[in-house]
């Protein structure tokens, strides 16, 4: 969406092919002017809400602010979104910082911008009934959606890109029957089992938020834009990813910012006729004002475009796939199991003896139990000594070999020794299989 004209004869059209002026009419009619009006104080509400959108901006400064800084915003309106559930739901929208972008507090959080936004758009329409014309403040809302639309598809573009977002499934869940997974981890571990896809996604979507930053190519950027959020909202609807409301404005914005160019786009892509271009309103009445606009703007998106992929490398080197891995990762089947010097045989039926021990990145730890239980654990790994919170243990760690483990120590206070051997996890079907251009029959497993 060109939001910056540099000159009163310059024109913003979709076709390089257009060759006259289609200029609005001199007045918006009262539906329009309403419209706007609440879309005005719509956008900007539910924009200043949502940290999210904004703390993108801060780029590479974003890693070092304080944690609270993300939800800094909602902290201030948590008491008035509390009482809010309470007096007109009748529930209770407290706000948890959970990573979920679906709770009850966000909910009526979305419900009270849009009574206020409807209220100040009444108001704001019964003040001022006669003027008929917001062209000026409609680029700069223009330009405003692309901020808000732009920032988060270079978000959530190089945390695909460099993949962070869907990382590769970790160890414990190869062992987990796929029956047990939820429709948002089937969908996750789906993407990042293919790191090559996912950042396949993740360049769609950087494509779309670095061309919504210059004016030029801020139509393509919402197109691409849209038909990136559009299919993100559809797997969120349909995996249940609790991201629908922030996805579905994000649609909508890009919707938005394409209105305007909807007749033009029919007539070219549609009907195969000429599409005359469309002048939008320049955000200052001087065009050297506009020019410099256009550069700050671009700059603009270059910064959030580092402190995004800064952001995104650091977690993917961190606690991503790039992350050091442990000395003991990998699953260890355990063999002999030992208590208080007796050796317990592999029976589904017991509720003491280990199965498996996973030792994944940063630390996690999985025990898996003889029924198939998966069991995280609150683990301390050293050197030669391995500390379990629940169930309380204290082990010595020996290494006979590169793929045998030797656990001996104190397990609920009693006297445990295990012997483990590590499995090939990397042989396992989700792993090796890979891909093949000849296959002389479907391989489905």
């Amino acid at each position: 969406m060109t939001a910056i004209d540099t000159g009163p004869h310059e024109t913003a059209s979709i076709p390089a092919a257009a060759t006259t002026t289609n200029d609005a009419p001199p007045g918006w009619g009262t539906a329009r002017t309403i419209a706007f009006r609440l879309l005005f104080v719509y956008s900007i509400l539910f924009c200043l809400a949502l940290s999210q959108i904004t703390i993108v901006y801060a780029g590479v400064v974003a890693s070092v602010l304080p944690e609270r800084m993300a939800l800094w915003q909602l902290g201030l309106l948590s008491p008035v979104i509390e009482w809010a559930g309470r007096t007109f739901f009748g529930v209770d929208a407290v706000l948890r910082n959970t990573g979920s972008g679906d709770q009850t507090a966000f909910w009526v959080l979305w419900f009270l911008i849009a009574a206020v936004a409807v209220t100040a758009a009444a108001v704001w329409s019964a003040v001022d009934r006669r003027r008929r014309d917001h062209r000026r403040l409609w680029a700069w809302t223009v330009l405003g959606l692309r901020l808000a639309l732009g920032g988060q598809m270079l978000a959530y573009g190089f945390a695909k890109l460099i993949p962070v977002q869907m990382a590769q499934p970790p160890l414990a869940t190869l062992l987990e029957p796929y029956g047990e997974f939820s429709p948002a981890s089937v969908l996750w571990m789906q993407v990042g089992s293919s790191p090559v896809y996912e950042m396949i996604l993740g360049s769609v979507e950087v494509l779309g938020g670095i061309l919504l930053f210059c004016s030029r190519t801020a139509v393509l950027g919402a197109l691409v834009s849209f038909a990136a959020m559009t299919q993100v909202l559809i797997l969120n609807l349909t995996f249940d990813v609790p991201v629908k409301i922030l996805s579905l404005h994000l649609v909508a914005f890009a919707a938005i910012l394409l209105a305007p160019y909807a007749r033009g786009l029919a007539d070219l892509f549609v009907f195969g006729r000429t599409s005359r271009p469309l002048r939008m309103p320049p955000l200052f009445a001087r065009a050297d004002l506009n020019r410099r606009a256009g550069w700050v703007l671009v700059t603009l998106g270059l910064w959030v475009a580092f402190g995004a992929a800064y952001e995104s490398w650091y977690e993917y080197n961190e606690y991503g796939g790039g992350a050091p891995k442990p000395a003991l990762y990998g699953i260890w089947s355990v063999g002999d199991h030992r208590v208080d010097g007796r050796s317990l045989p592999p029976l589904t039926t017991d509720e003491q003896r280990w199965q498996r021990v996973v030792f994944d990145t940063n630390g996690a730890v999985t025990l898996q139990m003889m029924d198939g239980e998966l069991v995280p654990v609150q683990a301390r790994v050293d050197d030669d000594r391995m500390t379990i919170v629940r169930p309380e243990a204290d082990l010595h760690v020996r290494r006979t070999d590169a793929d045998t483990l030797v656990l001996t120590g104190v397990v609920d206070g009693t006297p445990t020794a295990m012997t483990a051997h590590r499995l090939d996890h990397d042989s396992m079907t989700l792993r090796s299989r890979g891909f093949h251009w000849i296959q002389e029959e479907p391989y489905f497993r």
